[in-house]
């Protein structure tokens, strides 16, 4: 008796737990969005998160995969590596990963979620166009515009529209303000709008699935157009601050957002918080894009987290409040969080690697002269400062002048995040990229630098004492020629600021001697400025020239060409030992090139 007692309770157990598997299994492969019973399934909060535990399914091992074959189990794990794989990558700005988790996306909406033609309106009004949010206007044209155009459509939509004009000064002292509105993107929405199809329709559902997902939320699409940079969390008030009044407006209950009030103060204007904040650099230009917020404090922050970590730099944290680094297609990204900032925010910005050229940067009247003396200086082997304000262009045509060095030439580069990506466009030369980390100091990796042959050394930035020093010291011995960059405003805020930092890093005691050092190894200054309507130009181009006395200053300042009135100006020759110096350093057919450069924009006068 006591036998089939243990007998039927081990029987029962057994059938309890091929149950309970068996239901696990079937809970874990269920394809549809029952499990949503309760929810909107048209809201796009909804779909999201749906989307969301699929993928995670996808790319985990389940019951399902038990009593398969050898090969169709090894067929499984690998498209789930691959989709792993995608998933980490979509994030790091690879646009191969984003398009094959789109492409998983769109297969999961249309085939298990049951997204058809019928009812893909219930997800976006498309056919009721004034119910469209000022989001969904605005992403929707950008597609058409993506559809024409590839990544210049925005580019292209801006200059359409004049989008990068000035509009009408808001500010107290009458300046103008850079700013795309909502009315903007009405205007052009009802321009250019026209019926779309279901598979156009699905492409933008899958679009703002993915940035609610894994993309970075509204500025995903825009990151990828051609535009100098963009931002996020620089304006607005930062959270913790309260209003005084709260008022309910349209646009944000779509499913976009999580925010549904906006707030306004005592005087009936709209705050505005950091998250409402996305601004883009075009053409040197920053505008705000005032239609477009993240929603939340919280989806900024979900985009600051995500937005840095290609090649793992290390973790953004309360200790380490800011991180500089780039993404998988070159784009420098710099991110700040609180308590080191006082919101979270990021900068991303875009160098124009197919445009690193210096016919197409260096453009205007007489434009052949600024191009002619850079060409030569690489040739020549000059120590060549490049320096100007924040946005002048300084990386751009650092990276251009590159070409005209001569390709024998070795280069060592050192620089803070790889931003010049000098490999990508000059593949077939010898060159090395180094930057400092959290475990080899940026002094350390110079210091490596002379054991590398290299030829010539580039600093892509100039920012630290201890930097500006090794330069110094550099340039005198450990290559033929360097190039750096610099954020001086004047030539001389280039020479005293270097000359500090050898004071400061205990180089030097004695500020003229310094000062006679720093002017012993810079050959020539390239000056760059950007104007108020976004316009770059080489403002002058300056010779050091040392003196030997030193009861005067330890040297002087001659500025050689000059942007004047629109156009590029010869003023003071080249001296004539700088240009002995530099046709020592060419080829002989280069060297007859510049004798008759010279000639040609200073006369007679060269030897003066």
């Amino acid at each position: 008796m006591n036998g089939l007692t243990n007998g039927l309770l081990i029987a029962l157990l057994v059938l309890t737990v091929s149950l309970f598997i068996w239901r696990k299994a079937r809970t874990a492969g269920t394809k549809g969005p029952d499990r949503w019973i309760g929810e909107d399934r048209y809201e796009l909060s909804a779909i999201a998160s749906y989307i969301k535990v699929r993928l995670h399914e996808l790319s985990r091992s389940t019951g399902n995969d038990w009593g398969v074959s050898e090969e169709a189990w090894n067929r499984k794990a690998k498209a789930r590596a691959e989709l792993r794989q995608a998933l980490r990558g979509c994030t790091y700005g690879d646009p191969q990963d984003k398009q094959y988790i789109k492409a998983f996306i769109r297969d999961i909406l249309v085939g298990d979620y049951g997204i058809n033609e019928h009812h893909i309106d219930r997800i976006l009004p498309f056919q009721r166009r004034e119910l469209l949010t000022v989001q969904d206007r605005f992403d929707i044209v950008l597609y058409l515009y993506k559809q024409r155009y590839g990544t210049e459509g925005f580019a292209q939509m801006m200059e359409d529209y004049s989008l990068d004009e000035p509009n009408p000064p808001k500010t107290a002292d009458g300046s103008p303000v850079y700013e795309m509105t909502g009315e903007d993107v009405d205007r052009i929405f009802f321009l250019e709008y026209r019926a779309l199809t279901f598979q156009e329709k699905l492409d933008l559902v899958v679009q703002r699935v993915y940035q609610m997902y894994k993309g970075f939320s509204v500025v995903d699409e825009l990151r990828e157009m051609r535009i100098d940079g963009l931002s996020g969390g620089v304006s607005g008030i930062p959270s913790g601050y309260a209003a005084t009044e709260a008022t309910p407006v349209p646009g944000y209950e779509n499913g976009v957002t999580d925010r549904v009030m906006t707030e306004v103060d005592e005087d009936g204007e709209i705050i505005t918080y950091a998250w409402d904040s996305v601004w883009i650099f075009y053409k040197g230009k920053s505008i705000r894009l005032a239609f477009l917020s993240f929603g939340s404090e919280a989806e900024l922050k979900r985009v600051c987290q995500n937005i840095y970590k290609f090649n793992l730099p290390g973790q953004l944290s309360e200790v380490n409040g800011y991180k500089v680094n780039e993404m998988k297609d070159g784009s420098r990204i710099v991110v700040v969080r609180p308590p080191f900032a006082e919101s979270w925010a990021f900068f991303v910005r875009k160098f124009d690697i197919p445009s690193a050229s210096l016919e197409h940067l260096i453009q205007g009247e007489h434009a052949e002269l600024p191009l002619g003396l850079l060409k030569y200086f690489m040739k020549g082997s000059r120590i060549t400062s490049i320096t100007g304000s924040q946005g002048s262009g300084k990386t751009t045509l650092l990276m251009a002048m590159i070409k005209h060095i001569y390709a024998s030439y070795t280069l060592r580069v050192q620089e803070m995040s790889f931003e010049l990506h000098l490999r990508r466009l000059y593949s077939g030369r010898n060159i090395l990229s180094f930057r400092e980390t959290d475990y080899v100091s940026g002094q350390a990796a110079l210091d490596l630098q002379k054991k590398t042959d290299g030829t010539v050394h580039i600093l892509g930035e100039v920012a630290t004492d201890e930097v500006a020093a090794w330069m110094v010291q550099m340039a005198q011995v450990a290559s033929l020629f360097t190039l750096f960059t610099h954020h001086a405003k004047t030539f001389r805020d280039l020479i005293e600021s270097l000359r500090n930092s050898l004071l400061k890093a205990g180089v030097f005691r004695d500020e003229r001697i310094a000062e006679m050092q720093v002017a012993s190894v810079i050959d020539f200054d390239i000056h760059l400025r950007r104007d108020r309507s976004g316009r770059r130009y080489i403002e002058r181009i300056t010779e050091c020239c040392q003196r030997e006395t030193i009861d005067q200053a330890g040297y002087e300042e001659r500025v050689i060409m000059e942007y004047r009135n629109g156009r590029y100006v010869a003023v003071r020759p080249i001296t004539p030992k700088s240009r002995e110096a530099m046709a020592r350093e060419m080829l002989p057919e280069d060297a007859a090139d510049f004798e008759r450069f010279v000639c040609m924009y200073w006369g007679e006068t060269v030897g003066a």
